[in-house]
């Protein structure tokens, strides 16, 4: 590109650049704009454009999309845009035709080390050290025959892991430690563990380097490890590719590693941040959204005579305006792109009340966006998952808007964890989460698979910790230990932190595989966060956030004492799935579930309490014990839990016929008795058994 190359009017449609015969097509949607300028690089970190290309209002545009044909060009071109156009605070307009800006489509996003934030906030122009977009044509990948796996939706085990904290650690052995290569290395360890379907943290690009608290214990930069502030919908970031960034042009890397998991019968869900961008609030940078169409993109509070200003119900600066026309087009595009080229199987919605929210910022009765999600026909057999909150306490569990969709149960977390840590007056809790929340979700019609369940994600204390600190230990976050949440029903079992005493030792094991066991005997579809089956320790961080160092690293090597947590993890999933009992698509009661402990008591499962089918309900009882199974398909289960410090016999009810109660689980043994691996004799339970303290039992009538 020597010489001017030659352009056309374009097509406004599609938005974004696309690689068509003679060239590329490129659309930008801006209604404020009144000048565009298109700007074409040799290189990301060019800082002078090979060519820029005013758009002429009368001809580059169609109602509000600004279009232009660029003939002889096509993948692997770098581009940026500028906008102009009035600056209003009232209104909310703040254009400056000096800043680069990323294309909301753009299916590609490079950079180098020059990059910077600061720039993008400062006067002046940022060219040399902006981001800018890849010209990608998705058409060019093998997907070698491979398809989608189809998992029964009762038989799902999801993993939750962050791509580059799940192989960065140097004991992960592999070739390409923290990017989507190095995913595909760890497979074979994915499938001996039975996992079905891995749900990766964030993979929209973001920008690292938006954080700006210091470590106050080693004066370092901490950096956006998490993910959760992206920069645009299409893109792959940058940073998990092992490959130069040439090769993005094929969206290589990413689509590696679907197929590689599909080839492995395992799925794989995105966690999406459709609920803001990493642009921030008011002080924050010009990087695209804001520069292009500001109070389109975003949720603005206008006052006459005053600035506009942000709503903030993401807890980040900003609030997308999702219900906006133009944004929920944006939103559905970007769904059908990953769900469709990009061939992932599902999506969880980080904070996707916020979907809920009309453009003032009030919650919906009956919101489109869920709705045009749920029905749409490319996301037809996508998993959809929501986390029913956002962080201006907008608390949707049990009712989330639509009816194909999943929720993460943050309720089923928080009971689980104070009966395990053994809060007095939660055994009737316990009781409806283990059969899947049907009080929260049977009612409206959902099925059990639809209630996520899980007691540690990214977001909190690991499962060791969990066991291990009573309190968060944020320092090194650089917020003097404000960030991170104080309600996280945690126990270190008499010393704060780490220790060398066995005994404290062997109670945090034992209380580790109380909750494992209780997640995964649960009605509802199972979630384990990664490097909880390995022992992994955040030492009590707990919005590790900005902690990309071993903090948050997977560490392939447990701690002696934490050993076995592997084998009980892999054993307890492989239970799970040969009794269909413990997975049922539909609930277990027969009518709405009961939401007084009473009520509890009628249900068809089989409830008792040291003595066979009489409960306890009181406030003062730290036990539970129940029967499932005995149908065509399964074998009788018997599940006994003890939360109290000291040991309680337990009558057993008498199996029919003339089978005897065989255990299969018991948390208070050591390592291989505590889960009996299938073909092995399992022992002979006569007509009682004495719970250990803190310890959950499994009996399989045979």
């Amino acid at each position: 590109m020597s010489h001017p190359i030659s352009t056309s009017v374009g097509s406004p449609h599609p938005l974004g650049a696309t690689v068509q015969p003679g060239g590329v097509n490129f659309s930008l949607f801006s209604s404020s704009a009144t000048a565009v300028e298109l700007l074409l690089f040799a290189n990301f970190d060019d800082a002078t454009p090979l060519q820029v290309i005013r758009l002429d209002p009368r001809d580059n545009r169609t109602f509000s999309y600004w279009h232009v044909f660029v003939h002889g060009v096509g993948e692997g071109l770098v581009y940026a845009y500028r906008c102009d156009g009035p600056n209003d605070a009232e209104r909310g307009l703040c254009f400056d035709r000096d800043k680069l800006l990323l294309d909301p489509y753009a299916r590609g996003i490079v950079y180098g080390p020059r990059v910077s934030r600061i720039d993008a906030i400062a006067r002046g122009s940022n060219v040399a050290t902006a981001m800018k977009n890849l010209v990608v044509d998705p058409s060019h990948f093998d997907w070698q025959g491979v398809e989608p796996p189809r998992i029964d939706p009762s038989e799902r085990v999801i993993y939750e892991l962050h791509v580059r904290g799940f192989t960065r650690h140097p004991s992960s052995g592999v070739r390409h430690p923290g990017t989507f290569a190095g995913v595909i290395e760890k497979i074979p360890y994915l499938r001996e563990l039975g996992i079905t379907t891995v749900e990766l943290m964030p993979v929209f690009q973001f920008d690292e380097h938006d954080v700006p608290f210091v470590d106050p214990t080693t004066g370092g930069e901490l950096t956006d490890y998490w993910g959760y502030n992206p920069l645009g919908f299409f893109a792959p970031h940058r940073g998990y590719y092992e490959e130069d960034w040439h090769r993005m042009r094929y969206l290589t890397g990413f689509r590696d590693m679907v197929r590689e998991l599909h080839r492995a019968g395992i799925e794989i869900v995105l966690d999406v941040v459709y609920n803001h961008t990493g642009e921030g609030g008011g002080d924050g940078p010009t990087l695209g959204f804001r520069g292009i169409d500001n109070p389109v993109y975003y949720l603005l509070e206008r006052v006459a005579g005053q600035a506009a200003r942000y709503l903030d119900y993401s807890g980040t600066g900003n609030t997308l305006n999702c219900n906006h026309p133009i944004v929920r087009r944006m939103v559905l595009d970007s769904l059908r792109y990953w769900a469709g080229t990009m061939r992932v199987d599902g999506f969880r919605f980080d904070l996707a009340t916020i979907m809920a929210r009309d453009t003032s910022g009030r919650p919906m009765a009956d919101p489109p966006l869920p709705w045009e999600i749920e029905s749409d026909p490319v996301l037809q057999n996508a998993l959809l998952v929501a986390e029913a909150w956002d962080a201006a306490g907008l608390y949707q569990v049990g009712h989330f808007p639509g009816e194909r969709w999943s929720e993460w149960n943050g309720i089923f977390r928080d009971d689980v964890r104070r009966f395990v840590r053994g809060d007095h007056g939660f055994a009737p809790a316990l009781a409806r989460r283990m059969l899947g929340s049907p009080d929260l979700y049977e009612a409206r019609g959902r099925e059990a698979w639809q209630c996520i369940n899980f007691v540690t994600c990214h977001d909190g204390f690991t499962l060791r910790d969990l066991v291990s600190y009573e309190r968060k230990h944020n320092l090194r976050n650089g917020e003097s230990d404000r960030d991170g949440s104080d309600q996280n029903y945690s126990a270190n079992h008499g010393v704060e932190g780490e220790t060398d005493d066995p005994a404290i030792e062997a109670v945090r094991l034992r209380q580790m595989k109380n909750l494992l066991a209780i997640l995964l005997l649960s009605q509802g579809t199972p979630m384990l966060l990664a490097g909880d089956e390995l022992g992994r320790s955040q030492g009590g961080n707990n919005n590790a956030y900005c902690q990309d160092n071993p903090i948050s690293w997977c560490d392939w090597q447990p701690p002696r004492a934490f050993a076995s947590l592997h084998r009980f993890t892999r054993e307890l999933i492989a239970l799970r799935r040969r009794h269909p009992s413990l997975r049922r698509r539909r609930y277990l009661l027969g009518h709405d579930a009961p939401s007084e402990a009473e009520s509890i008591a009628s249900t068809r499962v089989r409830w008792h309490g040291v003595e066979p089918d009489r409960p306890d309900w009181s406030p003062s009882c730290r036990t539970l014990a129940f029967s499932l199974g005995g149908t065509d398909d399964d074998d009788p289960l018997h599940v006994l839990v003890n939360a109290h410090v000291e040991p309680v016999r337990f009558r057993l009810p008498q199996p029919q016929g003339l089978r005897r109660w065989h255990a299969v689980v018991d948390t208070a043994r050591e390592s291989p008795d505590d889960v009996i691996e299938h073909g092995r004799r399992a022992p002979v339970v006569p007509g009682a058994i004495e719970l250990a303290a803190r310890s959950v039992v499994v009996l399989v009538a045979r």
